[in-house]
């Protein structure tokens, strides 16, 4: 198919397809060319990667390692191979990988087998948006099903007092986002000190929205000595400073793979003076776009542009910071769940969440910068699947 025929003036016929069915501010100025940000990518073979080490290697828990078979895992992907020994030994460690290859089990393996072997140790895990909190948590639940494990999530949009009551059940892992976990602590629910391991999940995105005091805060506070984790599809050198900051002669793995881009094919929708919202309905009627990803560049925008492909018969649901926690997590959930063939979504959902069979993720507005672009694209082709990544450019 070429996609850049969607831009031509040729009209699809019809309503919409029979075949599947759905139940129901200040911008920062742009700081790369678009026109070199989506250039069709060029094939690159696919190499297949060859662990050195299976999860009975690792000298795990029995129970442990029966949840890992349950979630599915049947051999470490690059970065668990790569981590899971290192962290497993008590390294400090940064942690670079694209997204998609496996790194929220690469610390939460070697975390919970930590404190399932020592009642003394506590994790904090910090994130920077709810949902990946949420997902995090989600997936601690699963690896540590039957170890008498026990978990906090603690998020904003929320109520905050079962967080509290959480907290006075003192679980051995706490994960949530910065402010939520500074102002439990400005209420003396929360104790930093208290906490012996800290992972910092997406400390790149956690700078960009402003939580840098807040990170250098809570990891003042914490325990010394203790094991600290720093997780990441990338790594600017803004990042740097402040992570050696916290970091005990850390060791740095980077799995920065070339499958995870190869399995995205990428390519530019021109609109040639067209309504974009007119191309991508048409779009959206093609069979293949099952399951789609659309990124606008601001709330008012996301929720206007759901509100017209509603009106125009597409089951569709919007994810962006004007929505209550709940309202943004049982959108996510539809659309996890097929209920919906569209998510539309801002910045808040491009990093780190993992959504299965992601057919499409389309840039309706041109991100930011291209770390931006590198994190929107990665919610497709995930887990050795194929995906396609358009762009609309004027």
């Amino acid at each position: 198919m070429s996609y850049n025929s969607f831009s031509s003036n040729h009209r699809f016929g019809g309503g919409r397809p029979q075949g599947r069915r759905f139940q129901g501010g200040i911008r920062r100025r742009q700081t790369f060319d678009p026109s070199l940000l989506v250039q069709k990518a060029m094939p690159l073979p696919e190499i297949e990667f060859v662990p050195n080490h299976t999860f009975a290697d690792f000298n795990l828990t029995a129970r442990l390692l029966q949840n890992i078979e349950r979630r599915g895992y049947l051999h470490p992907t690059q970065i668990q191979d790569a981590a899971i020994p290192e962290l497993l030994a008590s390294r400090d460690m940064i942690g670079i990988a694209n997204t998609g290859t496996g790194k929220t089990a690469a610390f939460l393996i070697p975390l919970i087998n930590k404190v399932s072997l020592d009642p003394d140790q506590r994790v904090l895990i910090v994130a920077p948006t709810r949902e990946l909190a949420v997902q995090i948590e989600q997936e601690f639940r699963v690896f540590s099903e039957g170890m008498q494990l026990f978990s906090t999530l603690c998020i904003g949009g929320v109520n905050i007092n079962p967080q509290i009551r959480g907290l006075q059940r003192h679980p051995q892992f706490v994960i949530g986002t910065p402010g939520r976990l500074r102002d439990l602590e400005d209420q003396r629910r929360l104790n930093f000190v208290h906490f012996n391991n800290i992972v910092l999940d997406e400390v790149d995105q956690m700078l960009d929205m402003g939580f840098v005091n807040e990170i250098k805060y809570i990891a003042s506070q914490l325990l010394t000595p203790r094991q600290s984790l720093f997780f990441s599809a990338t790594l600017p050198e803004r990042v740097k400073s402040v992570m050696h900051a916290f970091l005990t002669d850390p060791v740095t793995i980077t799995v920065k793979s070339n499958n995870t881009a190869a399995n995205i094919e990428q390519d530019v929708i021109k609109t040639n003076g067209r309504q974009k919202i007119d191309i991508l309905d048409e779009m959206l009627r093609q069979d293949g776009f099952d399951k789609v990803l659309v990124f606008s560049q601001t709330k008012r925008a996301t929720e206007k542009l759901a509100q017209m492909l509603d009106q125009r018969g597409v089951a569709v649901v919007a994810v962006h910071g004007n929505k209550t926690q709940g309202q943004r997590q049982r959108a996510l959930d539809l659309f996890k769940r097929n209920h919906v063939q569209v998510l539309i979504a801002t910045d808040v959902a491009s990093r780190g969440l993992d959504i299965d069979d992601v057919t499409h993720v389309i840039n309706f507005d041109l991100p930011e910068t291209y770390e931006d672009y590198v994190h929107r694209i990665g919610r497709t082709g995930r887990a050795n699947k194929k995906g396609i990544a358009l762009t609309f450019v004027d």
